[in-house]
């Protein structure tokens, strides 16, 4: 039986000097003193050990190796002369007494330097994705990563959740986002599609009567990529209770992510339960978004009244006009600007600013048409000198859009209004059940159609019979906000198919299109389906929080680049007729 060690790189201590050790890892750097005389460092998964190279023979195996080529040393541990406190190993050598070659690499010249290659291209990192993991500080995420579920896991099965998969290929249902198709070999003409998420599988579940199911889920969604989303696919701590509303969810969420967060995130402090909650329509009005980062302790004001009749196309009536006050400002006109047009790249829309200064004038930006309302502005957004005002203005989600990047940026631009180093957890609820679409001007769900509507069916008659407004319907629908990220959404579900026939004639859909597009679900409710609620937080998220990281493909083993490209194995790729005649498809190439 081969032994290609007896230590690992990053285990031997100075108790162990005198012994005779195997080690097997990378050859990381040669640093030849003399002719006859050098360092190589010897690099594996658990750390790194100096070897001390001191004659002619040995030396010439090791100058004959490039760098990263796997080895195995023999040799004889001791005291280091000149000792590195900040390595585990840095009070040891080993002298060799023999080398032998596991696996050579070929080339002289490697894409980038293992231990630098966070600084590289992202395209060449993601093609040699093997080299990049072997820098340390990137398989720390990865690492990071396998400790995260393994906790998630425990905490679930703690609390008497049961572990159940659920199928990749399965139908496609409309759950917005693309689906990833599957053409079925057997089935000319039709096609499987792989689970944006396992929706209805897991109500499923609950209608077959298991109280409490969890599953760490892939997911599939043919979306565009963004620092906190990864195209393609992406896993979930996805969860169900049965017999359960939103205070039951709530109530594991919290018991089980603090004690997560605090152990393994970058920083130590992370919210107790029970979880801030915030409504909908307050998340927009106060922060002009539904994901907050609480570490900021700017909001958001409305001063449409403040602006009325000024002759100002962004003041125009009809327009509303938001502002964001910075206590204590004092970045420079040339930084303002700067932080201006990032808020306008990221939000799609011009904000506008201006300051207080010491002595109590406006100053700068769109000062000068507020001048003659000063004493009224300075009361009502309750100015002090030194105050810096983003405003926004525009239709109201434009206004609250724009004014929720400003807070954003200028809370992390201006010292002293961001407590960074803390995870803050935070509820919104109460989202609208409907919305008026921005393509068709009708009634549409606003988000997850098997939400149950916040007063039941009353409520949908209520708005059949025009005694109140549908936009007024809020869902039992609810998102899991960690510092300005979107963590997971969830809901007490619609589980009686009365109210889901109701729901759905809300949006010009009638009972046979529930039947046609939802079959298995709405047949099984009809069996008598309990009622329950759940959510599903998203673990490549939670992770790229934990490691203070702003890309998630860093936190990925193998992730896919923004155009959904895998580099490294050339996905996606062409395939042979032969595949595609089995599979009975025929390519229309775009002109």
């Amino acid at each position: 039986m081969f032994q290609s060690r007896t230590h690992t790189c990053g285990e031997l201590r100075l108790s162990d000097a005198g012994k005779q050790v195997t080690l097997a890892g990378w050859m990381e750097n040669v640093r030849e003193v003399g002719s006859n005389f050098a360092f190589v460092i010897l690099r594996d998964f658990y750390g790194t050990t100096q070897i001390v190279v001191e004659n002619e023979d040995m030396m010439k195996i090791f100058k004959s190796l490039n760098k990263e080529s796997t080895i195995q040393v023999t040799g004889t541990v001791r005291e280091r002369a000149s000792k590195n406190p900040k390595l585990p190993t840095g009070e040891i050598e080993v002298s060799p007494t023999g080398v032998e070659i596991l696996g050579r690499c070929r080339y002289n010249e490697l894409p980038f330097e293992i231990n630098r290659s966070r600084e590289a291209d992202e395209t060449q990192r993601l093609r040699y994705r093997y080299l990049d993991l072997r820098n340390p500080a990137v398989k720390k995420n990865i690492i990071l990563r396998c400790n995260v579920i393994a906790a998630l896991r425990e905490a679930m099965l703690r609390h008497d959740f049961l572990e159940i998969t659920t199928p990749i290929l399965t139908a496609s249902s409309p759950e917005g986002a693309r689906d990833y198709l599957v053409p079925a070999r057997k089935h000319p003409g039709k096609f499987y599609a792989l689970p944006q998420a396992p929706q209805q599988f897991k109500q499923l579940l609950m209608t077959a009567g298991f109280d409490r199911y969890f599953q760490i889920a892939p997911c599939f969604r043919d979306e565009d990529a963004r620092g906190d989303r990864s195209p393609g696919e992406f896993y979930q701590l996805d969860m169900e209770m049965a017999f359960a509303g939103q205070d039951e969810v709530f109530s594991v969420i919290e018991d089980v992510l603090p004690p997560i967060f605090a152990k393994y995130g970058t920083y130590s402090v992370a919210s107790e339960a029970p979880f801030r909650r915030i409504s909908y329509v307050d998340a927009m009005e106060t922060y002009g978004t539904d994901k907050p980062d609480l570490r900021i302790d700017l909001t958001v004001q409305d001063m449409t009244d403040l602006v009325d009749g000024i002759d100002f196309a962004p003041f125009a009536p009809g327009n509303r006009v938001k502002a964001v006050v910075v206590s204590d400002c004092h970045l420079a006109r040339k930084a303002i600007d700067k932080v201006m047009a990032e808020v306008e790249v990221q939000a799609g829309a011009r904000p506008m600013w201006f300051r207080m200064d010491e002595g109590g004038n406006f100053v700068g930006g769109i000062s000068k048409f507020l001048a003659d309302r000063k004493d009224a502005v300075i009361e009502k957004l309750g100015l002090t000198p030194n105050c810096l005002v983003g405003v926004s203005a525009g239709k109201l989600g434009v206004a609250q859009k724009t004014a929720g990047v400003i807070v954003k940026k200028l809370g992390a631009a201006v010292p002293g209004h961001m407590d960074r180093e803390r995870y803050e957890f935070c509820w919104i609820v109460d989202f609208p059940m409907y919305e008026i679409g921005e393509e068709s001007g009708e009634l549409e769900f606003c988000h997850n159609p098997f939400s149950m509507p916040t007063g039941g069916k009353a409520v949908l008659e209520q708005a059949e019979r025009g005694e109140i407004d549908p936009l007024t319907i809020c869902a039992d629908q609810y998102d899991l906000v960690c510092n300005g990220v979107e963590l997971s959404s969830g809901a007490v579900r619609n589980h009686d198919p009365e109210i889901m026939i109701k729901a759905f004639e809300m949006v010009r859909l009638g009972e046979e299109d529930v039947k046609a597009k939802f079959p298995a679900m709405y047949n099984a409710f009809c069996y008598g389906a309990p009622p329950h609620a759940g959510i599903a937080p998203g673990v490549d998220r939670m992770v790229m929080l934990l490691a203070g990281e702003d890309s998630i493909r860093e936190i990925i083993p193998f992730p896919m680049n923004k155009n959904a490209q895998d580099v490294m194995m050339d996905a996606p790729s062409s395939v042979e007729q032969r595949q595609l005649d089995e599979l009975h498809i025929a390519l229309v190439r775009p002109e």
